[in-house]
């Protein structure tokens, strides 16, 4: 199978992320003697300032790694919980039915800072500023401006002149867009940075002391107290309305990021390693049961329509259970979800032909309750009222997509990790301007009705869609890998297995290999749409007749569309180590040696 670029081999280490300056970066920290753990903490901040239409700041990173000499993986949660304030009978009151998509309303604690100052602390081994560094000369000297970041910005242009001028006074210099390529300058994020390291530096010379006193400047010092009064303010947000915020500082002062266990499921030699069902990713892992012994063809690196069917049908049983089950309820019943034995009842469910309907299962004798939303029906996918994004980028036609960032890392000690940052996007909320970004709307992703696993409640983590991977060969740690792409990235990421795995590609053609997706469940997006029946692929994949054959609605994205996935591994027999990276949208790259 012809390839877009070659699968890097080495042995020193490995960094694979959605732009090429975040993997520099990572790999610049590599060069200079720091671990996967150090790199990957400099890449993610890289991709805050370079990629800033898909995360910022003000997001959330979720992180799932191994440290050398260890076989468990853990999980860390970058993901901040919803304000105290952020009752059903709030928002209800204010007249809404969900949570808007974008604005005050749809925040909860910025996660990201805190997420990746832990790490650091606990598994890296260079200081705050060695890392940060990066990212603070590319806000205060600039970098090119991404073609869709432009396009992102022009999109909502509109809405910044008229309703959130404190994004147009940083994203409409002059009043106009900027043009893609061109290069930009956040200074006011360089000086936050610059002074949140003085705040590190200033409690001594211990490293572990300058991150924590960078830790507490956040979220008990200047950070919280700017957030805390600009949320007072009432902004426009997908409901057509303007509404202040409910976070305040005294939220973000309560929170911390955390560690937790990974779930898992053995599939022969291979272990597929997830974050819990606070997140979305044990739906990859459903999907794989499901599809454990049935005949998946590929031939030449291209699937058969046979296998892209029946993933397809798989996706439609996990993504129903997902909404069904999944959320950070702490009673969710992962261990018979994720059996052999509920898969096997599940799998028979799947015919020759397309379903057209959400069909999740019951578990120990319990009917599944769906949200009164979804049981209205499909919805139609409008950007709501306000003008503003629910998800992070828009396409040509002006339709929302599912989008944010990705990296991963090995290096030579084998140390492995895999993140998916994400919001604090430029588009989701007004830009703080004493701070020079904005916070995210992950609470769009909490349903306002009692009693469901993912119900808006204070103090609760939305059930995301963010979901990096980890995979064990013969229980030591392998693999890393992931990609943006909202409520896709458990089915691209299973693509990319199925490619790996079953058509035995090695990890650039795994990722060139034709990618395809379902629509066929409600998004975890505002306005919360789906089109049962719709299969979304790749043209280079030669099946779209066979599978409207068999029922799909099947839409031809192009030739080079879904996905962003990128890839690491190492092998323990001989401790070469591996990367990939996407060519779509030609950003995505893998450096190592």
């Amino acid at each position: 199978m012809f390839t877009t670029r070659p699968e890097l081999v080495g042995t020193h280490g490995m960094v694979a992320s959605t732009h090429w300056l975040a993997s520099s970066a990572g790999m610049a920290v590599l060069e200079d003697g720091g671990n996967a753990f150090d790199a990957a903490v400099a890449a993610g901040f890289v991709l805050q300032v370079v990629e800033p239409h898909l995360n910022g700041p003000g997001g959330e990173v979720p992180v799932v790694f191994a440290a050398a000499g260890e076989t468990v993986p853990r999980v860390l949660c970058g993901q901040g919980v919803a304000p105290a304030g952020a009752t059903i009978g709030h928002y209800r009151s204010l007249g809404l039915d969900l949570v808007p998509g974008s604005g005050m309303l749809a925040a909860t604690v910025p996660g990201a800072w805190d997420g990746w100052l832990t790490l650091l602390r606990d598994y890296g081994t260079k200081t705050l500023r060695d890392v940060l560094t990066y990212a603070i000369g590319y806000a205060r000297d600039g970098f090119p401006l991404l073609e869709r970041a432009a396009f992102t910005i022009s999109t909502v242009a509109d809405l910044f002149r008229e309703h959130w001028t404190s994004s147009a006074a940083l994203w409409l210099s002059g009043g106009a867009p900027p043009e893609a390529g061109t290069r930009f300058r956040n200074p006011k994020l360089a000086d936050t940075w610059e002074w949140l390291l003085a705040a590190a530096e200033a409690a001594g010379a211990s490293r572990e002391q300058q991150i924590e006193a960078a830790r507490r400047a956040w979220s008990q010092g200047f950070v919280a107290a700017q957030v805390d009064e600009f949320f007072r303010i009432a902004h426009r947000d997908d409901s057509g309305n303007d509404h202040a915020g409910v976070l305040t500082g005294e939220d973000m002062a309560s929170w911390e990021a955390s560690y937790e266990d990974a779930v898992s499921v053995d599939f022969g030699s291979w272990s597929v390693v997830k974050p819990g069902a606070w997140t979305q990713g044990p739906v990859l892992l459903q999907q794989l049961l499901l599809l454990e012994g049935l005949d998946l063809p590929y031939a030449d690196g291209v699937p058969s329509a046979q296998t892209v069917h029946l993933a397809v049908e798989a996706a439609k049983l996990a993504f129903a259970d997902r909404e069904a089950w999944y959320g950070d309820s702490g009673d969710v019943p992962l261990d018979v979800l994720l059996s052999r034995g509920y898969a096997d009842g599940r799998r028979k469910l799947i015919t020759d032909q397309a379903s057209l309907e959400l069909r999740p299962g019951s578990v120990l004798g319990v009917d599944p309750r769906l949200p009164a939303h979804v049981l209205r029906g499909p919805c139609d996918d409008g950007l709501g009222g306000g003008g503003a994004i629910g998800e992070p980028t828009v396409s040509s036609t002006g339709a929302v997509k599912g989008d944010t960032v990705h990296v991963d890392v090995v290096d030579r000690w084998g140390n492995i990790v895999s993140a998916t940052p994400s919001g604090g996007w430029l588009q989701s909320s007004p830009t703080i301007p004493s701070l020079g970004f904005c916070l995210g709307s992950r609470a769009q992703m909490f349903w306002l009705e009692e009693g469901l696993p993912n119900s808006l409640a204070p103090w609760k983590r939305p059930r995301i869609t963010l979901s990096p991977t980890l995979a064990l060969r013969d229980g030591l740690p392998t693999m890393a890998f992931g990609t943006p792409g909202g409520d896709q990235q458990d089915q691209w990421q299973l693509g990319f297995w199925l490619a790996h795995t079953v058509g035995g590609m090695n990890l650039q053609a795994a990722i060139d290999s034709p990618m395809w997706h379902t629509n066929a469940f409600p998004s975890s997006f505002y306005p919360r749409s789906w089109t049962p029946g719709e299969v979304v692929v790749e043209s280079r994949f030669g099946g779209m007749d066979e599978l409207r054959e068999r029922g799909h609605s099947v839409v031809d994205a192009g030739p080079w569309a879904l996905g962003r996935m990128s890839a690491v591994a190492r092998d323990s027999r001989d401790g070469l180590l591996r990367a990939a990276a996407n060519p779509r949208g030609a950003q995505g790259y893998a450096v190592g040696r």
